[in-house]
């Protein structure tokens, strides 16, 4: 592999071509991707912060402000196989830089929108600029670290990231609190945009060897991937879920439902932030060790899936724990792309990183929309009382979104058929294959995952 320092390094031409390790690998490759999705998650989980300024001084209501904020998830979602594309093609630096800058502008345009419409656009477009901010960062890491510490090198950056979402909370209400909504994302559109020229000119350029795969025939043969089927539903309907309860819903839920005051509720969501963090490196950690003992990436997200719908069903069925509880396990599961990813890592190659992740992020997004959108439709069902929607509202609404993942979940651990191995390849049997992949061991899966491509097809 060669690097090139970006711009100025280019000029210089001393450092072009040395390979990079330890702690500059760390610092001109690792902490930029994750101050980039840094930003992220606090464009993410801002809105339980502003929804109640902005509900106040515009007139929204919760189907409204549901739609605003999950127009971020939509345009994500759609973005996501364009982005992975370019990151395969023109690599991670330049595709996070320019992105970024959009960013920026969407930012600065939400800051000066004056009713619903606007802000549903800068909204989406805030979505668009930072449509690369996790998977620029998982295709550097895949580029740039082995292997084998890919999930781990995942988790740290997942966890520096959510502290975007710790951010979002008690210390953006200490800058509301004196600069009002507008003047907090003007000031977002800067660091934004700050963030976005580091990159560029900090950041080294990995080149891979060979030429890149077909745009339209990688992508294809993951999408005909049974493997990726099975993993898929029950990733974005957990993952999506978690982000849409955490990043808009679980302020409203604690105070209606709990009746706590904005300042209790602030402190609530800065805890589940802090929960998200560390849970990113508790997951990147476990998946660490529990790939050395030889249990797969998949079991263990099967093992936070279910606490997922268990931390639900303490909420939906109001039982007798702590009001914080459930939500510290619902954060959690937010940071579950450490698992995801790096499963994914395991069946492409480097060459299709970008684009498995932007797929797999489709449905991560998708979902996300969907439930946070879904959500506010379901509530807007029932009168409100003294501005708060009756707690029936939030059982009904949080429980069809409850039944998709228990569905999904379903999907994931139905038995499949195991078939025999290497005479499939002979009779052009690829789908049994592709069984017996899903049962194999995590080092036979990571041999079988540099196998072409074809063979793990429907």
């Amino acid at each position: 592999m060669s690097v090139t320092f970006g711009r100025k390094g280019i000029e210089a031409g001393s450092k072009g071509h040395r390979e990079i390790t330890g702690w500059r690998l760390a610092a001109l490759v690792f902490l930029p991707f994750a101050l980039g999705y840094f930003l992220s998650y606090f464009f993410r989980t801002i809105n339980g912060l502003v929804s109640a300024p902005l509900a106040a001084e515009i007139g929204l209501n919760a189907a409204d402000l549901g739609l605003i904020t999950a127009a971020y998830f939509l345009v994500l979602a759609a973005a996501q196989i364009p982005v992975g594309m370019m990151l395969d093609r023109y690599g991670p630096r330049r595709v996070q830089s320019a992105l970024l800058v959009v960013a920026a502008l969407g930012a600065e345009a939400f800051a000066r929108s004056t009713g619903p419409l606007s802000l549903l656009l800068s909204r989406a477009l805030i979505g668009l600029g930072v449509a690369a901010a996790l998977t620029a960062g998982l295709k550097a890491i895949v580029l740039w670290f082995p292997r084998e510490r890919v999930a781990l090198v995942n988790g740290y950056m997942v966890m520096l990231g959510a502290l975007g979402a710790v951010s979002a909370t008690l210390p953006a209400e200490a800058i509301l609190a004196k600069t009002g909504w507008r003047g907090l994302f003007e000031i977002l559109a800067i660091i934004t945009a700050g963030a976005a020229v580091l990159i560029y000119w900090l950041v080294p350029e990995g080149e891979t060897k060979g030429s890149p795969p077909p745009a339209v025939g990688g992508l294809r043969s993951i999408l005909r991937d049974v493997r990726f089927w099975r993993i898929a539903p029950l990733s974005g309907a957990c993952i999506g879920s978690a982000w849409s309860l955490q990043g808009l819903w679980a302020s409203a839920w604690l105070a209606d439902v709990e009746g706590m005051t904005r300042a209790q509720v602030m402190t609530a969501l800065c805890l589940t932030a802090l929960m998200l963090s560390l849970g990113a490196w508790m997951l990147g950690a476990l998946a660490n060790w529990t790939r050395r003992k030889g249990l797969s990436p998949e079991h263990l997200l099967a093992m936070v899936a279910v606490l997922f719908m268990a931390a639900q069903l303490a909420l939906v069925w109001r039982l007798p724990v702590p009001a914080i509880a459930p939500w510290l396990i619902i954060a959690i599961v937010g940071a579950a792309t450490v698992l995801s990813f790096a499963i994914i890592s395991d069946y492409y190659p480097k060459e299709l990183a970008g684009r498995a992740n932007g797929a797999l992020n489709v449905v991560h997004f998708g979902w996300g929309f969907l439930a946070q959108y879904g959500i506010g439709v379901l509530l807007t069902q029932w009168p409100q009382s003294n501005g708060h929607y009756p707690v029936i509202a939030y059982q009904v609404a949080f429980g069809v979104n409850l039944a998709l993942q228990a569905a999904a979940l379903i999907w994931f651990a139905a038995p499949r058929e195991q078939g025999p191995r290497s005479s499939d390849v002979q009779s052009g049997s690829a789908t049994k294959i592709v069984m017996a992949d899903l049962v194999a061991a995590p080092g036979e899966r990571r041999a079988r995952s540099q196998q072409p491509i074809s063979q793990a097809r429907w």
